[in-house]
């Protein structure tokens, strides 16, 4: 019991980036999941995390021992699942935002499937690049892509991503590449106006820091899949998450510029209101959608 406690507490850990929000779904302590962490490190001989009082980062021995900790809990959930099938019955209203074109190309698509398994449950999806107040809105949970989350919400990861500046061969041809964050101001920038909920800029990591750059050019809009359109025409550089233009980066008809400075983690994280007793309905869409994910050359299709 001991040794899966320990288990769960650095899975919990590194999956909500924080001691604070693995504790609380752990419903213990953050100091009893530092000392759970602790004891297992020192029963295996080995480092699992780098802390600071910023951030947590997997070791090289942490990050192989993750992944066979993730397979055992799932199997261990798959188990009691098959056992206690009351506790994974779901029913009732799941209400879902998500990022626009996320959303309608690795979200919606598998509602049918989830559906399929829980016939007594009801979806709905509000598709918008703004951020949603999911408490004031009426949300059961929301699809985040980076960016600051409320500690009022538990965060967990989907899938590793990151942002970075792209544009066409044929734009970079005839304008430049842009070699320092000051360069932008010469470029062509295509970004998310107000109503896109983006006008804090562009993110990046400078000097150990990170800033955001007021992207101007001379189109903008608030839907993503419409600035992806006019990236790939060449009519300027954008700044996209690779999960949408991983395709296009691997065929050469994107290239991505000021690569020292992309921030490393801008995940895709499921996030939900902070509350003792998770709905299944909740708990087992993220795991759903989890499982997608992680199959092999997934993000490359």
């Amino acid at each position: 019991m001991d040794k899966l406690k320990q288990i769960e507490a650095f899975v919990m850990a590194v999956e909500h980036s924080s001691f604070a929000a693995a504790a609380l779904a752990l419903q213990v302590t953050p100091v009893m999941v530092g000392r759970r962490i602790d004891a297992l490190e020192k029963r295996l001989g080995v480092r699992l995390l780098h802390r600071s009082t910023r951030r947590l980062a997997l070791t090289e021995e942490g990050s192989v021992y993750l992944e066979h900790c993730r397979k055992m809990l799932s199997e261990l959930d798959q188990a009691e699942s098959t056992l206690s099938a009351g506790h994974n019955k779901v029913s009732g209203h799941l209400i879902i935002s998500a990022p626009a074109s996320f959303g309608r190309q690795h979200v919606a698509p598998y509602a049918q499937n989830f559906l399929e398994q829980h016939p007594g449950l009801k979806m709905s999806f509000n598709l918008t690049d703004r951020v949603v107040d999911l408490v004031q809105e009426g949300y059961d949970m929301g699809i985040r892509i980076g960016g600051t989350i409320d500690p009022n919400f538990v965060a967990i990861k989907l899938a590793a991503n990151k942002r970075v500046v792209c544009g066409t061969p044929d734009y970079f041809k005839k304008h430049g590449k842009p070699k320092t964050l000051d360069d932008l101001a010469k470029h062509n920038c295509l970004a998310f106006n107000l109503q896109g909920g983006q006008q804090r800029g562009w993110y990046f990591n400078h000097r150990g820091k990170t800033v955001s750059v007021r992207a101007q050019g001379s189109l903008d809009c608030n839907d993503g899949e419409l600035l992806h359109r006019w990236m790939s025409e060449g009519l300027g550089i954008a700044w996209r998450s690779v999960w949408e233009i991983q395709s296009q980066l691997e065929s050469g008809t994107l290239e991505t510029v000021l690569d020292d400075f992309a921030i490393p983690e801008y995940d895709i994280m499921a996030v939900y209101p902070q509350q003792r007793n998770v709905p299944a309905k909740v708990r087992l869409f993220i795991s759903h959608l989890k499982t997608m994910y992680s199959q092999p050359g997934y993000w490359s299709r």
